[in-house]
C-alpha cells in the first residue's frame, strides 16, 4: 500500500454507495483513481469497464492492478455470458477488490456488438442468471449500473420489472443513471447528453423498493444537488464533474460525511500528497503525461488555472518529463494567486 493514502474510510458504519465516482472508459484507470482518492476518504472508487474477454484472455494482472489506497474500490465488468462473469468475479475477489458491479448501461456499438452494457436490460431474465453465477462465485457484493430503459423498451414499469428481476437474483444495489439509452442514432456521448434525465422515477425506485439500495447518477455536479437526491435515494454517484473538477470530491467529504469537514485539504495539500505516488511511478517507468493528464482539472476556475493545464498538456509528454515539470505548473498557480492579491 502506498505512504500517501489520504485515509481509509472514517465511517465504519455509513453505506458504502452514498457517494462514488462513476466507471469512466480511458478515464476511471489506477492513476485517476489514485488522485481522487486524495480528496476523499470515504468515496466508492470504480474501475474502468473491464470486459471478461480482456480478464480471461488478456493480461489479467495488469488489468486488475491497483493500489491499496484506492478501497474502497470496485471493479466493473463488462459481459454477458454467466459462467465468464462468474470467473471474473472470482478473480477480482482475488485480488481484493471491494465489489463486483456488472455493467447494463453503456450504450457504444463495440458493447452492443459483445451483446453487454446497456442491450443487457433488454434481457432481465439473462442479467439475473449472470448475478446468480456471480454471487455463487464470491463473497463481495454484486451490484448493477443501469439506465431508464433502452430504445423502445422504457417507462416506469419496464424499469420496475428489470430491477424486480434482477433484485430477486439477489441483487440489491442499483446505481440507475437517470436517462434511457439509444443504441441506435446517438453516440456515446450523446448518449450522455440528449436523453433527458428523469431524477422522479429512481425516486419512485426507492419508495417501492425500499429494501433495496438505490444510487442515482447523470448529470450531477453540486454538493447542494447532492444533497437533494439524498432526501429520496440511498446514494449519488458523480462522473464527468468529478474528473473535471475533482476538488468537489473535497467538498463532498465534508458535506456528506461526519466530521469529515475538519480536515478539508486546499488544492495544493492534495497534490503534495499526490507526489509520492507520481515518483513511485515515474521511477517504475510510468511516462508523466498517463498521470497528468488526471489532474488537469485541479484548479479549475482558479486563478493559474488555464497555466497549470497549459503547462502539463503542452510539457506533460516529452521524454524525461518529471516532477519538475508539475512543480513548473504549480508555480503558475502560485504567481497568478500572488498578482490576484496585489
Amino acid at each position: 500500500m502506498s505512504a500517501n493514502a489520504a485515509a481509509t474510510s472514517s465511517q465504519p458504519g455509513h453505506n458504502p454507495w452514498r457517494l462514488s465516482v462513476a466507471p469512466m472508459m480511458d478515464w476511471t484507470d489506477r492513476f485517476c483513481r489514485n488522485f481522487h482518492r486524495q480528496f476523499s476518504a470515504d468515496a466508492r472508487l470504480y474501475t474502468e469497464m473491464l470486459t471478461t474477454g480482456a480478464l480471461l484472455h488478456g493480461d489479467t494482472g495488469k488489468h486488475l492492478r491497483f493500489d491499496g489506497v484506492e478501497h474502497p474500490v470496485a471493479l466493473q465488468l463488462g459481459g454477458s455470458d454467466p459462467d465468464a462473469l462468474a470467473r471474473c468475479a472470482e478473480l477480482g475477489e482475488k485480488e481484493g477488490y471491494d465489489e463486483i458491479n456488472l455493467n447494463c448501461g453503456c450504450p457504444s456499438d463495440r458493447v452492443q456488438t459483445g451483446c453487454f452494457g446497456a442491450v443487457l436490460m433488454k434481457d432481465a431474465d439473462l442479467v439475473a442468471r449472470c448475478v446468480r453465477a456471480m454471487r455463487r462465485a464470491t463473497s463481495l457484493p454484486v451490484t448493477i449500473k443501469h439506465r431508464l430503459g433502452v430504445d423502445d423498451s422504457e417507462g416506469y414499469d419496464f424499469l420496475r420489472q428489470f430491477v424486480e428481476t434482477v433484485a430477486e437474483a439477489g441483487c440489491d444495489v442499483f446505481i440507475v443513471h437517470a436517462r434511457k439509452a439509444w443504441l441506435s442514432g446517438l453516440s456515446p456521448k450523446e448518449n450522455r447528453e440528449i436523453p433527458p434525465l428523469d431524477y422522479p422515477q429512481v425516486y419512485q425506485l426507492k419508495k417501492d423498493y425500499p429494501q433495496l439500495t438505490i444510487a442515482i447518477n447523470g448529470g450531477i455536479k453540486t454538493v447542494a444537488e447532492c444533497e437533494r437526491h439524498l432526501r429520496h435515494v440511498d446514494g449519488v454517484m458523480l462522473g464527468r464533474e468529478a474528473y473535471d473538477n475533482p476538488y468537489v470530491l473535497t467538498e463532498l467529504q465534508a458535506a456528506l460525511f461526519d466530521g469529515s469537514d475538519q480536515d478539508m485539504p486546499d488544492r495544493y495539500e492534495v497534490l503534495e500528497r499526490y507526489i509520492p505516488f507520481i515518483e513511485s511511478e515515474l521511477k517504475s517507468g510510468t511516462p508523466l503525461v498517463r498521470i497528468a493528464r488526471h489532474i488537469l482539472g485541479l484548479f479549475r476556475s482558479q486563478p493559474g488555472g488555464r497555466g497549470f493545464r497549459r503547462v502539463l498538456s503542452e510539457k506533460a509528454h516529452r521524454p524525461g518529463a518529471g516532477i519538475d515539470l508539475l512543480r513548473l505548473a504549480i508555480e503558475e498557480v502560485e504567481q497568478d494567486d500572488l498578482s490576484e492579491a496585489a
